[in-house]
């Protein structure tokens, strides 16, 4: 088999769940990811024949898209600000709003000074490698609930040449946090169950939902928390920053009123929704 014909198979088995658009990025990803081939590569050479090997390899691709696995799982890796991230089903794939998050924070943080930066929820440590590689003066901590989430952690830590103190911690079952700390961070889980109806199926079906879900009853559980925690695990003139539910933007705010804190600002992502703040304590 070619690639010409490789990529009709493509496109034939996967029209009927999928957009083309989206099934030319599939095919591009794997032929880079399986074969190094870039698009350019692709178009100059459709006859390009390709082992039996890889025609195994792309077909059982196929198997799993058609089962709407996301297509980073099966690589196994995603770019996440300008970093390469190993991803499976023990952690959330990584966000662009997230990345906004990390913009937020290095873009209000002086680079020339020693700070100690705690990430609560760590997942994949795409937050606190980000912020470690970026802010490289900073002594950087990460904690998660999943061992299984803090090996991937520690691994991507490795594949970007960063030192990260990882430390498993279940958050809601703490009294007390490794040091104290100029920065603590989090994207928690903040999806309501009431909510799952408006996530894609691939999401729901793949991604972890202790990482992702919160009861309808209390869904700023890990916000009260994690707030309760900084407000004494944060030196003075600390922040706090949380990625948040953007139905929940003002509910969020009106809880970090109530603890104390000040300088509490809410802010919209590239979507145009309400999705991080950022708080001190005085």
């Amino acid at each position: 088999m070619n690639i010409i014909n490789l990529k009709k198979l493509f496109f034939t088995e996967l029209k009927a769940i999928y957009p083309d658009t989206e099934i030319q990025s599939f095919f591009n990803l794997l032929m880079n990811f399986k074969l190094n081939l870039l698009r350019t590569d692709i178009a100059l050479n459709p006859s390009l024949k390709i082992s039996e090997e890889a025609i195994n390899y792309f077909h059982s691709a196929i198997g799993k898209l058609k089962k709407e696995t996301p297509i980073q799982y099966i690589i196994g890796t995603t770019e996440f600000y300008g970093l390469t991230f190993k991803v499976n089903p023990s952690v959330l794939i990584p966000r662009p709003e997230t990345e906004e998050l990390i913009e937020w924070i290095i873009s209000s943080t002086p680079t020339n000074k020693q700070l100690t930066i705690l990430d609560v929820g760590t997942g994949s440590g795409c937050i606190a490698i980000s912020l470690a590689k970026n802010l490289p003066k900073a002594k950087v901590y990460a904690i998660d609930v999943s061992s299984e989430a803090l090996k991937t952690a520690k691994q991507n830590a490795e594949i970007n040449n960063i030192s990260i103190k990882f430390s498993e911690i279940d958050i809601l079952n703490t009294t007390k946090l490794p040091t104290k700390f100029d920065v603590i961070v989090s994207n928690p889980p903040y999806v309501r169950e009431l909510e799952k109806k408006q996530m894609q199926r691939n999401v729901l079906a793949n991604e972890p939902h202790i990482a992702l879900f919160v009861k309808d009853k209390n869904p700023l559980l890990f916000y009260d928390k994690i707030a309760d925690l900084a407000k004494n695990h944060l030196l003075k003139n600390g922040t706090l920053y949380f990625e948040i539910n953007q139905y929940l933007g003002k509910e969020t705010v009106s809880l970090l009123k109530s603890k104390g804190f000040q300088n509490i600002k809410l802010k919209k992502d590239i979507f145009g929704v309400n999705r991080m703040l950022k708080a001190t304590v005085i």
